[in-house]
């Protein structure tokens, strides 16, 4: 087995334990937790690591707070994550004290500060705050590649090599675009075409549905790689959960495209590994 392969299994073996932990925290005593927040466009996800950095609870909630990476419901992000945090913690028994967010790539003159003062208003106090591709690749470890971080929003490219991100970018298109075209051909509502969408036994029917916005996505994709050497796409995100989007985006690009079994948990632990205790200025 190669080392790409090793890797790629790690990664997966990490977002087994944390889909564990989510639904039985582990409640042995840690000397210190290290929380990632991940306010998604769909989706706002809270990671706890114990002081070995191993998964030790979890919690997520769908949620609209978030749109284009941008937060637009200040208020509302602080209550769901507070709400997500108070939760673990009586899970844990035990106060979460540490944690570090991330953001689209390209958008922190934008919004970091946004991001920040929603973790530390929900009772955080913030120790990083990095992109969204960069933070999978703690979990990932590619070494050359591209991550591609597909959320409701947009969709993050980080391009790396030799273990260093060497271009970042960020694009309208993704979860948000999927659920449009969904609601327009069955004729539902925006909220239940997020909800069909999410099913996963209706996967199969839609991939011809949502081809052309996938198709979309990889031509994305391919303008921000062009002129990199790039041999292998990985695609993280909730969106990416559609089963066969990383056959199209293949095909698209003509590159070796890979997909953890569950793409929505990577960004989040990726973030949770970046944290430390030592509050951010």
């Amino acid at each position: 087995m190669s080392k790409k392969e090793i890797t790629f299994d790690s990664c997966n073996q990490l977002v087994s334990q944390f889909e564990a932990v989510v639904k039985n925290p582990v409640r042995e005593r840690s000397s210190v937790y290290y929380t990632g927040v991940d306010l998604g466009t769909a989706c706002v996800v809270l990671a706890v690591l114990d002081e070995n950095f191993k998964p030790v609870a979890g919690a997520y909630r769908y949620a609209d707070v978030v749109r284009d990476g941008m937060v637009v419901d200040y208020i509302g992000a602080i209550r769901i994550v507070r709400e997500l945090k108070a939760e673990l913690e009586e899970k844990l028994d035990t106060e979460l004290l540490y944690a570090a967010a991330a953001i689209p790539p390209g958008t922190d003159s934008l919004d970091g500060g946004a991001i920040k003062n929603v973790v530390q208003g929900a009772g955080f106090e913030i120790t990083a705050l990095l992109d969204e591709p960069t933070a999978a690749n703690a979990v990932l470890k590619i070494q050359n590649g591209a991550v591609v971080d597909i959320g409701g929003g947009t969709t993050g490219i980080s391009i790396l090599k030799d273990g260093k991100v060497v271009y970042v970018a960020d694009e309208p298109t993704g979860g948000t675009h999927f659920s449009l075209v969904v609601s327009g051909a069955y004729n539902l509502s925006f909220s239940e075409a997020e909800l069909y969408k999410r099913k996963e036994e209706n996967h199969k029917e839609l991939l011809p549905v949502l081809k052309p916005v996938i198709e979309k996505v990889a031509s994305i994709i391919n303008r921000h790689i062009k002129g990199y050497d790039v041999d292998e796409i990985y695609l993280v995100g909730g969106t990416c959960c559609l089963a066969g989007i990383e056959t199209i985006i293949e095909k698209q690009t003509g590159i070796r495209t890979r997909k953890p079994e569950n793409p929505m948990f990577v960004t989040p632990l990726g973030i949770a590994f970046s944290c430390t205790q030592e509050e951010m200025d």
